[in-house]
């Protein structure tokens, strides 16, 4: 009989794949690639086209052996690493480091690891695509020349062991530009004004908001405004102007894409990246389900495209149709996501059988497993059920010369939100009253003006930097959790709660790359650079004609920032704070989290505290100096030196100056002082130093 080699990437798959396949099969892992460029030197041979130097990376030696020992009996090699381009690049490396009959080799995807997947792919095998292996060996030589060129610059101008990448330090740099917009935002205020009424002959209060004249919608600024309001509706009478029944639809949602998978995942199960990426991992390659067998539960977590296959669908209507009713099922085919490249051989993220509820399967999995593939699961039935629809009636009420508004909402068929409802399609609105109609007399209990502050933009959060790196085309599927998780372990940036902020480290790296490597952290520049890789990948362009034209520029600002870049050499900076264990003047280091106080004494004294940098402004509230403080994940901070004793501290840094209307204190926000009671409301510019 034939002897058949199948390779896989992850030794979780074997298990899986092999109890698919005959006694003919051996089934055997690489474990990820098996070549790739030498860590101790750049791999990339400038001088003669950028050819890349491919070595066994270490530790794979033994492991490539036995591969070349089953390949060497085997009559067919498939090479069924995942479907994308890094998967294409292993089988390819894989096929030059066999050593074997070229000829016998062949290349196999499947989608989801199911028997019938698997199956299918073998009668399906085919050569290696090229485009797909060049737009990786693009992506790496890239991602290697900016990494091995730039870091270098960092560990001359500021410490060694840091480093910069090509989706990375743009990922910093949106977080260290939100973290600015923040400290520069000024609040702003504005009023709402609600009336509550009694309505005859019910119980109930009703809530209308202020809306205005009637042709035009007013905001109401300042509380002189909102008390000429209040002035103008004293005496006036209410009655019904309007009432408007209608219905509205909200559309099912599409399946998951790697980037709203981990979205979710983040506000639903307040999953990080990684940790999501992980359990979908797990899903996909394989869970032993009782009186099943070890099967993959979802198809391949690393896509950016919302398609379906026809074959999933026809399951999935007729599943819906058995357990929901017919009334349930989509009709006519969901539009795809327009407006960016989506890579099509890929399916969405979807269960392998819409009929293993995850209730089915709650046993044979962990408890966050199975809430991922809950999640998974709930979502894509949703997105092959119709859509809900709701009945609404919107009020209008007339007082005096102005108009409040009330409106509700009622389930009038629930459709895909039988299974996969959000808490704001919950939110329907107040219940309005049946008698309601035009011309009725409402009694007015009373007015409720309330005072609001615009707020400042949100802090990022893993989701939404997944979220705006997606919608600015930067990094692909495969990148997110990598860099993001790149980010925080090298300190450049802290997650506190949910939030992300950039660290006093993340801001030293982040304005060396702006100031010597603009094209680098040019968000527009890195997507485009995504786009001329899918274009190699589409056999359009020639992937080393994308390296040969960024490397000059490059190579420029590289050598420039050597010679002319400040040296930021905080690390020898002497103070007048003295060791209290052998007296020497302490100095100023650069640790993982940023400066600390070291004595120089070091090894013999090994004394560190932490360093607090005075600004020059006397705290508030006890008079004692104002330092620069850093949470324990390195978030920066300013508050009293006597703390815990005086509880001083604020995110924006205090001025000298008080406030000239209410003789609190002032806060640095960009170019403007603005009072710290945002209840004072007092801005000026800040005075030129």
């Amino acid at each position: 009989m034939a002897k058949y080699l199948v390779i896989v990437e992850s030794p979780a798959k074997v298990k899986t794949i092999k109890k698919f396949l005959g006694k003919n099969y051996e089934v055997a892992a690489s474990q990820g690639h098996v070549r790739d460029l030498p860590k101790s030197q750049l791999g990339i041979d400038v001088e003669h086209d950028f050819e890349p130097k491919y070595i066994t990376i270490r530790g794979k030696g033994e492991l490539l052996a036995k591969l070349r020992k089953s390949a060497k009996k085997a009559d067919k090699i498939f090479l069924a690493t995942d479907p994308d381009r890094e998967g294409e690049a292993i089988s390819w490396h894989l096929k030059t480091a066999l050593h074997t009959d070229e000829d016998k080799m062949h290349r196999i995807t499947f989608n989801e690891i199911t028997k019938n997947a698997v199956k299918t792919s073998l009668k399906e095998a085919r050569d290696i695509n090229m485009n797909l292996v060049d737009a990786q060996q693009a992506r790496r030589t890239l991602d290697r020349l900016v990494g091995y060129q730039i870091s270098p610059v960092l560990w001359a101008k500021v410490k060694r062991g840091l480093s910069a990448g090509r989706v990375q330090s743009v990922a910093l740099r949106l977080i260290g530009d939100r973290e600015d917009e923040i400290n520069a935002f000024i609040p702003e205020e504005y009023w709402s004004l609600d009336a509550v009424f009694d309505i005859p002959g019910e119980k109930k209060k009703l809530t209308a908001k202020f809306y205005g004249l009637k042709d035009e919608k007013l905001v109401i600024h300042t509380q002189t405004e909102m008390d000429g309001i209040l002035e103008n509706l004293k005496g006036a009478s209410y009655r019904v102007d309007e009432v408007k029944k209608g219905e509205r639809t909200k559309k099912a949602p599409l399946p998951f894409t790697t980037s709203t998978l981990q979205q979710e995942a983040s506000k639903n199960l307040n999953f990080s990246t990684q940790k999501t990426m992980r359990l979908a991992q797990q899903l996909y390659e394989g869970i032993d389900i009782k009186g099943q067998g070890t099967v993959g539960v979802i198809s391949y977590l690393r896509t950016d495209s919302t398609r379906v296959s026809e074959e999933a669908k026809e399951n999935a209507r007729n599943y819906i149709g058995q357990t929901y009713g017919e009334q349930y099922v989509a009709d006519g085919k969901k539009n795809l996501e327009k407006g960016k490249k989506i890579q099509d051989a890929h399916e969405a993220i979807r269960p392998t059988d819409l009929a293993r509820t995850p209730a089915s399967i709650k046993d044979s999995l962990a408890r966050d497993q199975y809430r991922l593939y809950q999640l998974i699961w709930k979502r894509f039935a949703a997105s092959q059920m119709k859509d809900a629809k709701y009945e609404t009636t919107s009020v209008r009420i007339a007082g005096g010369e102005y108009f409040f508004t009330v409106a509700a909402s009622k389930i009038i068929f629930d459709g895909f939100l039988s299974v996969y409802s959000q808490d704001e399609d919950k939110k329907t609105g107040v219940l309005l009253a049946k008698g309601l109609d035009e011309n009725t007399k409402l009694n007015i209990e009373e007015l409720v003006p309330e005072q609001h502050f615009t707020q400042p933009p949100a802090h990022y959060t893993e989701a939404s930097l997944v979220r705006a790196l997606e919608e600015l085309g930067i990094g692909r599927p495969s990148t997110y959790a990598p860099t993001i998780t790149t980010l925080i372990s090298r300190h450049y940036v802290a997650k506190e709660k949910k939030n992300l902020y950039i660290t006093e480290l993340g801001e030293v790296v982040n304005g060396i790359m702006l100031q010597a490597f603009p094209s680098i952290m040019d968000v527009h520049f890195t997507a485009i650079m995504e786009e001329l890789l899918d274009k190699v990948e589409e056999g359009q362009v020639e992937w080393k004609s994308v390296v040969r034209n960024f490397y000059p520029d490059l190579k420029e600002a590289v050598d420039a920032a050597q010679k002319e870049l400040e040296q930021v050499k905080i690390e020898d900076e002497v103070t007048d704070i003295i060791c209290e264990l052998c007296g020497r003047n302490m100095v100023i280091k650069y640790g993982p989290h940023g400066r600390f106080l070291a004595c120089p004494g070091f090894p013999e004294c090994r004394n560190t505290k932490p360093y607090y940098e005075k600004i020059g402004v006397a705290c508030p509230l006890c008079g004692k100096e104002v330092v620069l403080k850093k949470t324990k994940k390195g978030r920066k901070y300013y508050g009293c030196e006597d703390n815990p004793d005086c509880e001083f501290m604020s995110w924006q840094k205090p001025s000298k100056e008080k406030c000239p209307q209410c003789g609190g204190y002032l806060l640095e926000k960009g170019s403007k002082l603005v009072c710290a009671d945002e209840a004072c409301g007092y801005v000026a510019a800040k005075p030129k130093e």
